[in-house]
Order: C-alpha cells, then structure tokens, then sequence
C-alpha cells in the first residue's frame, strides 16, 4: 500500500497518509496511457487551419493580359496558384478532429495515472494555502516553502477558490484544478501531484475504489 507523506504550509512534514483502494494500487498499463494521451491531444486541436483554393478566392475572373505578343507564358487569371498571391493547391481546410473516447477507457487511464504516481511517490497530501487575495506573491511564496516553485507542479483541491485560481496563473508550470476534474493527462503532465485531503475524498467519492 503506497503512502504520501502530508505536508503543513509551512512544508513541514507531519505525517503520511496511505493511498488505499484499487485507485491507487492498481498496476499501470502503459497501453492504456498512450492511448488516452493521443486521444485527449487530438481532442484539444482546433482544426481552424484554413486557406483559400481558386474556388474561394474573389477576383480572377479577368485574363490579366492578352494571350499573344507580350513575351510571357500564357495566363487566364490572376488566382493561379502559380502566381504570388494566387489560391493554394490543396491546402488545409477547416476539420473536426474530435472523438469519443470510451468511457471504460478514461476510467481505466485515470487509475493507471494515479497508481503510477503513487508508487513513484510523488503524490503528497497538503493544506491548501490561505489566498485571501489573488495575489501571485502568496502562491509563489507557498510554493517555495514545498521547495516545489520551479518543478512541474498541480494542487487538485475541493470546492471553489477563484483567489487561488487567479493567483496562479502568473507561476509558471503550476496548476490548480477542483479535483473532481483530474483527468490523467494532467498526472502525467505534471511531475509532482498536490492533494488536499478534501480533494482526496472527492476523488475517492467520484472515481470510486471499485
């Protein structure tokens, strides 16, 4: 049974916690890891990417210059994608690249996750700092008490912060996120996983043991 040690906000190491349950003891199928990063990456593409072809482009409906005596090659219109400025050949156009991931499998990817980080020992149990001002300072000076400022880092807590939340966003590789919304691509992002003890109940409550 793997345990996290519980850290005070002052960094201070007062206990361990054990991460019990099939969450947190489950052997990590790497399979199943690969396979949800590719599709939640795929799923955050905007597929905007767009040019224009010669059906789009405006114009063109001119021959720029007569068919004999000038000396050139013969032209029939300015949007030829041979010409600079001309519509693209073939060219990106806007696309859907979302798909559904199985259910079974996001479940299966999150319990994977969070036993890979259980055993590998870093995921600590922590109090959530006072942040009774979005101030950035108070964050920064948290995370430096952890010795966690400039390590790839998430704080997964329980209810509704919006001071901790805004003052975090300046820090650089540190996240917070209500626990209830952890996906796996977050763990695995991240080097070292803070959990509230709230937020370890939430996600026991949602995700379940079983």
């Amino acid at each position: 049974m793997p345990d996290a040690k519980f850290l005070t906000k002052d960094g201070a190491e007062s206990r361990t916690v054990s991460l019990d349950g099939p969450l947190f003891e489950s052997e990590p199928n790497g399979i199943i890891l690969h396979e949800y990063v590719k599709g939640y990456l795929r799923n955050q593409r905007q597929g905007s990417s767009s040019t224009l072809n010669r059906a789009r482009m405006k114009g063109g409906g001119r021959k720029p210059y007569r068919q004999k005596g000038t000396g050139r090659s013969r032209a029939g219109s300015n949007n030829s994608p041979l010409w600079t400025g001309g519509a693209i050949i073939f060219g990106p156009v806007p696309k859907d690249y979302y798909r559904r991931m199985p259910r079974r499998l996001k479940r299966k990817a999150l319990v994977s996750a969070l036993s890979l980080k259980a055993k590998s020992g870093d995921i600590n149990i922590v109090e959530k700092p006072d942040v009774n001002e979005p101030k950035t300072r108070i964050v920064a000076d948290y995370l430096k008490k952890l010795g966690l400022y400039h390590r790839k880092t998430i704080l997964l807590y329980e209810g509704k912060d919006d001071n901790l939340s805004i003052a975090s966003k300046n820090i650089r590789y540190f996240n917070v996120k209500r626990a209830e919304l952890v996906n796996p691509y977050d763990l695995l992002w991240h080097k070292t996983v803070l959990i509230t003890e709230d937020g370890l109940a939430r996600i026991k409550e949602i995700f379940g043991d079983g």
